[in-house]
């Protein structure tokens, strides 16, 4: 497969983590991630599309834990603490955490989550990332052949997508009262 075609599919497959947090999607893409796994002939591709899936699924949680710190005036303070926690479920590849937040402001949420997972999915592929595992996020990172690379692209994920929802959501305190 071409380098096109795998930062492509990286794209495709971290986008499909984030649009519906573990729903039909998601979980299509999850499937494949692991099928790829449990078919592998001993190459890297299968490890590197499951880089791609995991690293997709772990971005909205840890965008939107993000972005409760750095646009705290976006959030209620519920919210706000509810962003701690999806810290810890990001960094365990838990998607779920966005549900919540998602289901408040789904344009918003789902929108930005989509191209920062998408953005991280292609960095994995573009540097050949892989990881033999099928769970875990931040406590499976020492079985990656490039755990640097994939925390890189982690990171360039998550911030991209905490900036695009903290710039698109209104204030709290500037919502209108209906």
């Amino acid at each position: 497969m071409s380098t096109t075609s795998k930062v492509l599919m990286g794209f495709l497959l971290g986008a499909m983590m984030s649009i519906d947090f573990g729903g039909p999607l998601n979980k299509a893409a999850y499937v494949f991630g692991t099928a790829s796994l449990a078919a592998a002939d001993g190459s890297a591709v299968s490890s590197e599309i499951m880089a791609a899936v995991m690293i997709g699924g772990m971005v909205p949680p840890l965008a939107i834990a993000l972005c409760t710190m750095l646009f705290k005036s976006k959030f209620t303070s519920k919210e706000r603490q509810s962003g701690v926690t999806n810290f810890i479920m990001g960094l365990s590849f838990i998607t779920e955490g966005a549900i919540p937040f998602a289901a408040a402001d789904p344009m918003r949420v789902i929108g930005s989550s989509i191209v920062g997972s998408a953005i991280a999915g292609g960095l994995t592929q573009l540097w050949a990332v892989s990881i033999p595992a099928p769970h875990g996020g931040l406590f499976v990172i020492t079985l990656a052949n490039r755990p640097l690379m994939f925390l890189l692209a982690l990171l360039i994920g998550t911030v991209v997508s905490a900036l695009m929802l903290g710039l698109w959501k209104q204030d709290k305190t500037q919502e209108v009262v209906k």
